[in-house]
């Protein structure tokens, strides 16, 4: 065995470094080799995915193009994690949500899940959320630890009221107040979002004052930025909306009351009444980023404020309710599971997994149990969180983080010009500025560049629904609840109708041409795009021709429709004479799975990668006369 010597030469030292240039040369070969004759930043650009807020993500990243020092976990601007040791000793709280009426089926779901890896708990109380009456919280909380298991309590309007009742709780229970470890929920602002109804700060700074002066371990505010990624927002939205309601709790918990001339909050306490609670998503990467990003920035407002080191920000993290599908909800396990990687990798305090059945009424016991142990699975098993800060020195997520921060910024600013969160709320700066993100996004879902599994792509139409039992009625009035899967719902919808009405889907046939190698991806291709509407495609027999096709279609039982599906040559040969065949059996629309002008004298429309999915499925209905 040779020994190297302890030199300290790298093995690769006889190999010179690559150069940028040279590897945009390798690429412009490879491109050039597919069609595409691009050099230089060209060549880099035809690599390049557009993210939203104008954020690119490129095909290399290296060292000159990352940010500037990031610092240490635990140390300002807390990039790295709000503490030293990240969540190595014990990972990350684990935070159930409970959302229904009665107290005895809530306390009976908490006490299982407390036994079974939970360790706190996010309770909605108050009849505006569908929640616990709060005189019932007591019930509730029954044979919990309250020294031992922190609670997280969304009250809307009725937040001072759920927050004293839960302070009494602690008293009566005799729980030390240092032992306490609370979220008390107070956020006005969040609740002018969801409802449109204004509430005073003054109960909210109240609750802040004797938080900081008797219970050490309860945080009174919450800055919630769910409601804006609910609305459609974007990851940079989202982060100057919080940015904007911490400022104006900061200013108001700060400022001293005018009647009684006592003082305010210190700057420092102040920074400590804040919890942040933002939505975790299935893009991984962005998400890292976001929680990253996100204590960038508080921690600049708490340096503006003279307070650097206090501004190490709690963040509890929600798997996205926006991603969540109603159709094909195993999926959901999925998304969840790696939107809570992404949110522990970026260092949230906290983690709320939804239940995968979360859009279609109350979770049950197993969809709480997935829930919990996605997270046991990530921390115990994969032990994600021993290492602190793991996308640290990425270069990729050191620059997504920093052009986050700087997007997230320019909207705050923004924000703070036009009077502040309260002042573009009521004036509909918001509104708008979200619902164009919305619209935009809405395009890529339609044309299913954004693709969404089990929905817009592989759809399983003889899937049966799960059937839960329905979730109270959440707050209305404010800015719009928005769903990925909104406008395919809205489609299958119309043909489930159609199916309890008349005991079969709308169906279109798919007349495919030649053998299997010239047909099957664009069959395939169509049959995936047509069950996202709801309509199913018939495909036999597997291979039709001018003589069989008038045949076939008749006993396909189609509504009217035929879509060819075949090779370019194939098209050429046999396009007009097959689609004349199905006119003369009846069809009265013929699609063409391709390139739109092939063969256009033999067909009426085209299918294709990139089209408008929902346009075209929605028009399909409409021709076959299915109720919208």
């Amino acid at each position: 065995m040779t020994v190297l010597p302890d030199d300290g030469l790298s093995l690769a030292a006889e190999f010179p470094d690559a150069t940028h240039e040279q590897w945009q040369r390798l690429v412009e070969g490879v491109l050039r080799k597919s069609g595409k004759d691009v050099s230089g930043e060209a060549a880099e650009d035809a690599l390049s995915t557009k993210l939203e807020d104008g954020l690119t993500t490129r095909p290399l990243y290296t060292a000159p193009e990352t940010a500037d020092e990031t610092g240490f976990p635990g140390f300002a601007p807390f990039i790295r994690g709000g503490s030293p040791a990240g969540g190595a000793a014990a990972g990350w709280d684990v935070r159930q949500r409970y959302v229904g009426h009665d107290p005895v089926r809530v306390n009976e779901a908490v006490l299982t899940d407390l036994e079974n890896g939970v360790t706190s708990l996010w309770l909605s109380v108050g009849s505006g959320l569908g929640g616990l009456p709060v005189d019932t919280l007591p019930r509730a909380l029954d044979g919990v630890y309250l020294d031992l298991a922190p609670v997280s309590l969304d009250a809307g309007a009725e937040y001072a009221d759920a927050a004293r009742a839960l302070l009494r709780l602690y008293a009566e229970r005799q729980v030390a107040p240092e032992a306490a470890r609370a979220s008390l929920g107070a956020d006005p602002l969040g609740h002018e979002a969801r409802t449109g109804e204004v509430l005073d700060l003054t109960d909210a700074v109240a609750l802040a004052r004797e938080a900081s002066a008797h219970w050490p371990g309860v945080r009174a505010l919450l800055v919630d930025a769910l409601p804006y990624h609910e609305a459609g927002g974007s990851a940079a939205e989202e982060l100057g909306l919080s940015l904007a309601t911490a400022v104006a709790y900061l200013r108001a918990l700060t400022e001293a009351e005018t009647d009684s001339g006592t003082a305010g909050l210190g700057v420092d306490a102040a920074l400590g009444q804040l919890e942040f609670r933002y939505a975790a998503t299935a893009d991984q990467f962005l998400t890292i980023a976001k929680f990253r990003a996100a204590r960038r920035l508080w921690a600049r407002i708490a340096e503006a404020c003279g307070a650097p080191e206090a501004g190490a920000q709690r963040q509890h993290a929600v798997t996205s309710p926006v991603m969540m599908t109603r159709r094909d909800p195993w999926v959901n396990m999925l998304r969840t599971t790696v939107a809570c990687m992404a949110a522990g990798v970026g260092g949230a305090d906290s983690v709320t997994v939804l239940p995968f059945d979360h859009e279609l009424g109350l979770p049950d016991a197993f969809a709480r149990r997935i829930a919990r142990n996605t997270s046991t699975i990530l921390l115990e098993e994969s032990h994600l969180a021993r290492v602190i800060d793991p996308a640290g020195g990425s270069y990729y997520v050191e620059r997504l983080t920093d052009e986050l921060a700087q997007a997230a910024w320019e909207f705050f600013q923004t924000i703070e010009k036009a009077g502040g969160l309260a002042a573009a709320l009521r004036s509909g700066l918001v509104a708008d500025r979200l619902a164009a993100t919305w619209a935009e996004r809405s395009k890529r879902l339609a044309t299913r560049r954004e693709p969404i599994t089990g929905v817009s792509e592989f759809p399983l139409l003889s899937e049966k629904p799960l059937d839960r039992e329905p979730a109270p009625a959440g707050p209305a009035g404010g800015l719009p609840r928005v769903r990925r899967d909104e406008a395919y719902e809205a489609l299958r919808a119309r043909s489930d109708a159609h199916l309890a009405a008349t005991g079969n889907r709308p169906r279109i046939f798919l007349a495919a041409l030649g053998p299997a190698a010239a047909h099957t991806a664009r069959a395939t291709f169509a049959a995936n795009l047509f069950q996202a509407g709801g309509v199913e495609p018939v495909h036999d027999p597997v291979s039709v021709d001018p003589a069989t096709a008038a045949e076939a279609y008749a006993a396909s039982g189609a509504d009217g429709m035929a879509v060819l599906c075949s090779s370019d040559r194939l098209y050429e040969e046999q396009a007009e004479a097959v689609a004349a065949a199905l006119r003369g059996a009846g069809a009265t629309t013929v699609f063409l799975a391709g390139k739109p002008g092939t063969s256009a004298q033999a067909v009426d429309e085209y299918v294709f990668a990139g089209c408008d999915a929902v346009a075209v499925l929605s028009s399909v209905l409409d021709r076959m006369g299915i109720a919208s």
